[in-house]
């Protein structure tokens, strides 16, 4: 699949399950005002039943026609005018009755007027199951009321969630349904980078294989002429070529086998002491022996003497020398390196400040990842597999060190490795 194409179904997936997602909340919105309607409206009549029941006990039901039996102060709390004296065993057992006859299965409190003290008397609470608590809600007042009483509801949930159970139901599968396709979606976006990063790697692979069994094939082809023992220095260049393109594929087979033993965690290390000084200056005298470390200026600055360090050397030397190879291979000038080393609160830093191209915003999260290599135009025109900084920075984990990478002022990049002392 293209990347335009990729792109384009994933823009339109993405456009869609927003629609969805918003007609969803807001048919969800409409639901609920329309319950909220519905509750206050059903509460309003069953109220003004139970006022009407009460009036009908007293034998006095001639002013009700006269008067506004509910007055909605907000969406929990209602005032009911009676305009006669109200029992409060009476008024309770009504309003179970009718908040019940009309599905309202909320748990509410009331409260009753006494016009004598001008206070709210016996606040109580009812529970979905008729059991009673006291209540201390601050009831609502009205001066223009002689007898009347009031009732709160603290928890309309339940109420909502009858109504509503099956909507919160499909809206929450849908917002499941919407994290498994945004899951889905970034392991297709990661599938997709990691293949394309597996394809440079397996066409670096075969540059770098080619090229060396390529040189081994045409001297061979020399050698095994007869002829060639007539001109012995002749002999000995193109043994010398095989004997450079062995070991140059020697290396690279070699990264290969670490990079699959890294992935099979399989890496055991052997960790002993060493001069962390000594160590160092022996790593950049063998670095300074290779095709890269020829064409470089390696520097060395210690402001630690005598440090001692816990490492095993086959893999701290191979880490060293492929920060020393990544500094030189992105150099578009005289590669220069210079090894710096300070203690700072217990911590030994390890520096590798180089002037090559340095690294971009963008790049820094990622030089760390395997077969990431930053991109310079042509995939050729920077040797390797991008497996050193991958092989360096799980090496730096394995010894419990850690490394990261800062922008050189001057231009370049500076790695730095901090190693925590051991005693």
């Amino acid at each position: 699949m293209k990347g335009k194409t990729l792109k384009y179904i994933i823009f339109l997936a993405t456009i869609s399950v927003a629609g969805i997602l918003l007609i969803q909340f807001v048919f969800l919105k409409n639901s609920y005002n329309y319950s909220e309607k519905q509750f206050r409206e059903s509460t309003s009549v069953a109220l003004k039943e139970v006022a009407w029941q009460i009036l009908l006990s007293s034998g006095n039901t001639s002013n009700f026609d006269s008067i506004t039996p509910v007055e909605i102060v907000s969406n929990n709390s209602y005032l009911v005018n009676v305009g006669a004296l109200i029992d409060k065993e009476l008024l309770k057992s009504h309003l179970i009755e009718e908040l019940k006859k009309h599905e309202i299965y909320s748990n509410f409190e009331f409260a009753i007027f006494n016009p004598v003290n001008e206070q709210m008397d016996d606040a109580t609470l009812i529970l979905t199951n008729q059991e009673e608590k006291p209540s201390y809600f601050n009831f609502p007042k009205n001066e223009n009321y002689n007898n009347y009483f009031a009732v709160h509801f603290p928890d309309r949930f339940s109420y909502f969630y009858s109504r509503l159970s099956i909507i919160y139901f499909f809206t929450a599968l849908l917002l499941l349904v919407v994290v498994f396709f945004g899951y889905t979606l970034s392991v297709i976006i990661r599938q997709r980078q990691l293949s394309e990063i597996q394809k440079n790697f397996i066409n670096n692979l075969t540059h770098e294989l080619k090229t060396p069994i390529s040189s081994i094939a045409l001297s061979a082809n020399v050698i095994n002429n007869e002829e060639i023992l007539k001109s012995p220095k002749r002999l000995f260049k193109y043994a010398q070529i095989i004997q450079e393109q062995n070991n140059r594929l020697s290396k690279n087979v070699e990264k290969v086998l670490n990079l699959a033993s890294l992935e099979k965690n399989t890496i055991k290390l052997t960790e002993e002491e060493i001069n962390l000084t000594e160590f160092i200056l022996e790593a950049a005298g063998h670095f300074k022996q290779s095709d890269f470390g020829q064409k470089a200026i390696i520097q060395t600055q210690f402001n630690t003497t005598g440090e001692i360090v816990w490492a095993d050397k086959f893999h701290f030397s191979n880490l060293i020398l492929n920060v020393l190879e990544n500094a030189v291979k992105y150099c578009e000038k005289k590669p220069s390196v210079r090894i710096e080393s300070f203690k700072k609160k217990k911590i030994i830093k390890l520096t590798f400040i180089d002037n090559g191209i340095g690294i971009s915003k963008e790049h820094k999260k990622k030089i760390f990842k395997k077969f990431y290599r930053i991109p310079t135009g042509n995939v050729h025109n920077v040797k390797g597999f991008g497996l050193g900084l991958d092989y360096v920075q799980k090496i730096t984990k394995a010894h419990g060190w850690k490394i990261k990478v800062d922008n050189n002022p001057e231009g370049g990049s500076i790695f730095t490795i901090s190693i925590p002392e051991k005693r």
